[in-house]
């Protein structure tokens, strides 16, 4: 395990989640790329990005480490130095043509976002883009889902960005001595380490099995009445959980491909915060609400009327003093039907702050690390059918992220807008809202086949936040 001056952990196997996301992509629908554009008011300074990116590179091991798998799959992926490390192969320049704009930005990504990693590199490439109007700039950064999920990835970019246009503390970096090739790990070491740590887990899932068998009987001496229930509602909520879906709700968004389209707005976090208030809701509430209602007027537009649909929401099962400390990936992928054609949006709203709430109090959402780690011993063609049948059939996917509260800058350039783009990963859409310096960044993040007309989609979209913003009005 390696602990980087901001506190952060980087383990150097895959956990189970990791593991999941990584392996799971060899259907290409299912890639967990992770896209964020922002626009800069100008251009960052060129030697003072690349300074800040080599100290980033420093910081965060993850951006020099290379995923490594041993040839019989006896252990997870492990992270690696990457011997062949450049930095000029994930950094690099473009020029937006056109008129310059914000729809033309997200275009130049979405080739970007569509395509795979080299696999034998660093999980990563960032992007400086010239050219947009007024003078501004843009910039891409891509990355694996595997590297972190949207906390640990808050945590991790801090090194990459700063709290002032030009911080007194900054001084320029002496060029550092090339490093050293690292040692090349050969394929037999790789299959010893396998194997020793999958003795190793073996031995620890063991004693935690022997633990919990323990726990068990004795609660089954001291209470069997209350123990047997306990046990039932455990097995009822991983059922919940693990269970296969057919097919999507949507009778619209049906067809899967690897084809991604990325539309993006903002709107003021005030207004999400006031219409939460007014519904005694939070501001997730308020967006999932707003994600509902622009998803009906998206089928009306069709002539299906639609009653529900499948959600998948990520929740964060970091505890407080955990938060930010660990990179990689701590979250369950909720699964829940959701209300659309409710038209009342504070109905509408209630009903899915219920089904949040019922989501977040799932007796199994601790366990399922352990779940995990059974599904992936799993014979590779039973783990791939397994998870296609956990995310192909789901129709959007929402995900809420808070972001640094006052503008961060980038080597003398103010970050005026972050968009994110999470990966729809077998669903129809991912839409995340990124809550950035007393704005609200909606990032949709659509899959071409599923979402034939993304233009429409972004207008449903941002009709459906008028909707639900009108809860503050009519509340007061």
């Amino acid at each position: 395990m390696l602990k980087a001056a901001s506190g952060v952990r980087f383990e150097e196997w895959f956990s189970d989640t990791d593991a999941s996301l990584w392996l799971g992509e060899r259907d290409p629908r299912l890639r967990s790329t992770i896209v964020s554009v922002w626009v800069l008011d100008r251009m960052p300074d060129d030697q003072e990005f690349e300074d800040k990116l080599a100290e980033a590179v420093e910081e965060i091991p993850r951006l020099r480490q290379k995923v490594v798998e041993d040839s019989l799959g006896i252990a997870p992926p492990r992270w690696q130095d990457d011997p062949d490390f450049d930095s000029r192969f994930h950094l690099r320049r473009l020029h937006l043509g056109g008129h310059g704009s914000l729809p033309e930005l997200f275009a130049l990504a979405e080739p970007i976002a569509m395509q795979a990693f080299y696999k034998d590199r660093p999980l990563w490439e960032l992007y400086r883009v010239a050219g947009l109007e007024g003078g501004r700039a843009g910039i891409i950064l891509k990355l694996h889902h595997a590297i972190s999920d949207g906390v640990g990835l808050l945590k991790m970019t801090e090194s990459m960005i700063e709290k002032e246009r030009n911080p007194r503390s900054r001084q320029r970096r002496t060029p550092a001595e090339p490093k050293a090739l690292r040692e090349r790990t050969h394929s037999s070491r790789l299959l010893r380490e396998a194997l020793a740590k999958r003795i190793s887990s073996e031995r620890v899932g063991a004693r935690r099995a022997l633990h919990s068998a323990a726990t068990l009987l004795g609660n089954l001496f001291s209470d069997p009445a209350r123990t047997l229930r306990g046990a039932r509602s455990m097995l009822e909520s991983l059922a919940r959980l693990l269970a296969p879906l057919r097919e999507p709700l949507s009778p619209l968004m049906r067809e899967r491909s690897p084809g991604r389209a990325l539309r993006g707005f903002t709107l003021p976090l005030a207004d999400l915060q006031a219409a939460a208030r007014a519904a005694g809701g939070s501001v997730n509430d308020v967006f999932v609400t707003a994600v509902t209602g622009g998803l009906r007027r998206y089928h009306e537009h069709f002539g299906y009327a639609v009653d529900a649909l499948q959600m998948m929401m990520p929740i964060n099962m970091r505890g407080d003093d955990e938060k930010g400390k660990r990179a990689g990936n701590n979250f369950v992928p909720a699964r829940f039907v959701v209300p659309v054609g409710t038209r009342d949006p504070q109905q509408r709203l209630a009903t899915i702050q219920e089904r949040v709430r019922a989501q977040r109090a799932e007796p199994a959402l601790s366990h399922m690390d352990d779940v995990m780690n059974v599904l992936n011993r799993l014979p590779r063609p039973l783990m791939d059918q397994f998870m296609e049948s956990m995310v192909t059939a789901i129709d959007f996917v929402t995900s809420n992220v808070p972001g640094p509260r006052r503008h961060s800058y980038s080597s003398g350039a103010k970050i005026e807008q972050m968009f994110p783009f999470g990966p729809p990963a077998g669903a129809a859409m991912n839409i995340t809202l990124f809550s950035y310096a007393g704005n609200c960044h909606v990032g949709i993040n659509s899959d071409r086949a599923a979402v034939r007309e993304p233009d429409l989609l972004l207008e449903c979209i941002q009709k459906g936040f008028v909707e639900a913003l009108a809860i503050a009005s009519d509340g007061s």
